[in-house]
């Protein structure tokens, strides 16, 4: 019998055909859709006379053009408008469950799917949008797709997808005080850089991934496409299961034993052989932060600017174009550096869990003057959660505000953008050049290191504030 890994258990249960010397025909369980990448997608649709083959299997919500503030008024901004009336107007059509504006399951399309119990173990799921590789942290596969590809999906529920090779990244060890997720994903892709896992399909594995909660998997997932690959997934264990009972559309009864009878399968054979598989050493992590304009540009905060004496031919060009952007110098120190902006937010830090973070950080501080500060939830549940537990409380104390949600400052596409030239330390995906806003620059980090930026004012380790790190 053939061993295999967890990603070719899933893979080759939804494979509808094989085609000889070309992609395989890959069924697709659930399809997310946003306001951004479906409106084309539809009109392709009406354009050749098409329906949408399983309604029942799309959810969608706008998420990336959407304003964080007087979401009960119009959107001004006139593509933003546009393009949430066409997401409407197409769910209406189609028979889409749309979950809108003020709607109470509104968010980001990647926080929503989880929450709602849509995302489960052992199911393809896809969107218009790459980091839709959030879900794999349930044991799925999930990866983002093109315009087109999302037209194909609608129409029939299937995708025409290459099969990619396979990697393992086993993190060992316990993670050290004041160290997190994200920090994990950022040292990962600091080792094997932005092109470290082109054509692979990441599993990750070891017991300080499986120390983590569904919240820090999701994020490490996310980071997964920073790395080149097509999308990252942690087997389902206990703590899987334990997320998704009782959630909106998790299985019920006798179907929920059913479900996790089979979830329990899904998991790499003990022999099965990876393509390339690297192994980190948890006590080896120290918060991370970016300094330059790609997440793999990035060092433990208290280490100086790499002197990139190792570089040579375009990643020496990348990497002096990069902290000229930036307004850096090789072989500086990150610390004491001044910032001006914190985002805290996305479909990488917008969860709850990343809230209590940042708000038991602050509980008792105030944030340094000069500093603007933007703390978005990633869902009306995650919203309402900060309510119900106090949090809006303690951020109000500390003087910052919570807006509401939606994909903010992750991403140049809405009101939420930050200034040329000016510093933002952002618990969101990507540092490119431009990418929070025209000139603006971006150090990656988690929400404890964005937290202790937002109070000081400038790049400072958040273990200071912890006692016995």
């Amino acid at each position: 019998m053939t061993t295999k890994t967890l990603f070719d258990k899933i893979w080759d249960s939804h494979v509808v055909q094989q085609v000889e010397g070309g992609p395989d025909v890959l069924y697709i369980d659930r399809h997310l859709v946003h306001e951004v990448t479906s409106p084309v997608a539809f009109l392709g649709l009406e354009t050749r006379g098409l329906k949408v083959f399983r309604p029942e299997n799309t959810i969608a919500t706008p998420d990336h053009n959407v304003p964080t503030i007087n979401q009960h008024m119009t959107i001004q901004e006139e593509l933003s408008r546009h393009q949430v009336d066409m997401l409407t107007r197409n769910c209406e059509k189609h028979g889409i469950q749309l979950c809108g504006l003020n709607h109470p399951w509104h968010g980001i399309v990647h926080v929503i799917g989880p929450e709602l119990g849509i995302t489960q173990p052992g199911r393809t799921i896809v969107c218009g949008d790459s980091h839709t590789s959030t879900h794999g942290a349930f044991g799925a596969i999930a990866f983002g797709i093109g315009t087109s590809e999302v037209e194909m999906v609608l129409a029939s529920q299937c995708i025409l997808q290459p099969k990619p090779k396979r990697m393992r990244i086993s993190v060992e060890g316990t993670l050290k005080k004041g160290v997190t997720a994200k920090d994990i994903a950022l040292y990962i892709i600091s080792k094997i850089s932005t092109s470290g896992g082109t054509g692979h399909f990441i599993e990750y594995a070891g017991s300080a991934i499986r120390s983590l909660s569904m919240e820090g998997r999701m994020t490490i997932c996310n980071m997964s496409i920073e790395s080149g690959a097509r999308g990252g997934m942690i087997a389902p264990d206990e703590t899987t299961f334990n997320y998704i009972k009782g959630r909106e559309y998790a299985p019920k009864g006798e179907e929920w034993d059913k479900a996790v009878a089979y979830w329990n399968t899904l998991k790499s054979d003990e022999d099965a052989v990876f393509d390339t598989e690297y192994t980190y050493d948890a006590a080896d992590i120290e918060p991370m932060i970016t300094y330059g304009t790609n997440p793999g540009m990035g060092t433990g905060i208290t280490r100086n600017i790499p002197l990139g004496d190792d570089l040579a031919g375009s990643d020496k060009l990348t990497f002096e174009k990069s902290l000229q952007y930036m307004g850096y110098h090789a072989g500086e120190r990150l610390l004491g550096k001044p910032i001006d902006y914190v985002f805290v937010g996305s479909c990488t830090n917008g969860r709850i869990e990343d809230l209590r973070a940042f708000a038991g950080f602050i509980r008792g501080k105030k944030k340094a003057p000069g500093v603007t500060a933007w703390i978005v939830p990633g869902s009306k549940q995650v919203e309402k959660a900060a309510q119900e537990e106090g949090l809006i409380d303690i951020l109000n104390e500390a003087g910052f505000e919570l807006r509401q949600p939606g994909c903010s400052a992750c991403l140049a596409m809405n009101d939420d953008k930050i200034p040329e030239g000016k510093y933002a330390v952002s618990t969101s995906n990507r540092n490119f050049e431009g990418r929070q806003g025209p000139g603006a620059r971006t150090l990656l980090a988690s929400p404890l290191t964005a937290a202790a930026a937002a109070v000081t004012g400038m790049i400072t380790d958040p273990r200071e504030f912890l006692i016995d790190y």
